[in-house]
């Protein structure tokens, strides 16, 4: 699942993106405004809980909203650049500091350069009955064999050891459900992480709404992971992210 730019060809089929939209990288800071936009719009604010980050420019540095900030109110100025005592070092405020704990995931995991973190209905319903995500439907496939879980709740991550005990959980996976916290998502870049966040809501969504009938079934092994190679090529990932971002930014009034 590493980043692989090669055309995307699926049952021998290739699919050419390059002809839709525009998928060049964006700069961090307004990346993580679509993202906090994107966010907003699936509704994954639950008041002031749940953050983004990105990698700073030096080691144990990244960027986020400062503290008093909603999803829905971010724009590339407002992101703050803060080291690992929280102090800032570029913008205006101060960081939220729950986001403290994303230090620990950053530096167990050099691939990772953005986090999403936040508390939606559904994956807080998950969360709240101590279950695993299920990958049972093709749109959740980008998700399989890559979301671990954690079955205690460490606490409020403001201190070392909650971000040790996350960022254990994770492990090499990119996405994590959090008993009676939330959900995690770690990606490569800014565009991966909320396109995971957004997929792991809609997931649990299902999961829940599906308990209804009797339960899910989950899509077979061999399926579901010839899916997520698929899904998971940035050809896909960002032109995903563009397209939502176009939607937000129409909502907002913005050409």
């Amino acid at each position: 699942m590493g980043e692989n730019r090669a055309p995307l060809q699926f049952n021998d089929i290739p699919f050419d993106f390059g002809a839709v939209g525009d998928a060049h990288p964006l700069e961090v800071r307004e990346a993580l405004t679509a993202c906090a936009w994107i966010l907003a719009d699936e509704n994954h604010e639950s008041g002031l809980a749940g953050q983004i980050t990105a990698r700073g420019p030096q080691p144990d540095t990244y960027w986020t909203l400062p503290l008093g900030l909603g999803f829905d109110e971010a724009t590339p100025e407002a992101f703050v650049l803060v080291d690992d005592q929280l102090k800032t070092l570029e913008g205006r405020g101060t960081a939220n500091p729950a986001t403290r704990f994303h230090l620990w995931v950053y530096r167990a995991r050099r691939d990772a350069h953005a986090i999403v973190h936040t508390h939606p209905p559904y994956g807080s319903v998950l969360a709240a009955a101590a279950k695993p995500l299920v990958v049972a439907h093709m749109d959740s496939t980008p998700l399989y064999d890559d979301c671990a879980f954690l079955p205690e709740w460490p606490g409020v991550p403001v201190a070392d050891r909650e971000g040790e005990i996350i960022a254990a959980a994770l492990g090499a996976k990119h996405a994590i459900v959090l008993a009676n916290h939330g959900i995690l998502t770690a990606g490569r870049h800014v565009q991966e992480a909320a396109f995971l966040a957004v997929f792991m809501e809609r997931a649990a969504r299902m999961q829940v709404r599906a308990a209804a009938l009797g339960g899910v079934k989950p899509v077979p092994d061999e399926e579901a992971r010839a899916a997520r190679d698929f899904l998971r090529r940035d050809g896909i990932v960002l032109q995903t992210f563009n397209y939502w971002m176009r939607r937000a930014r129409r909502r907002r009034g913005i050409t």
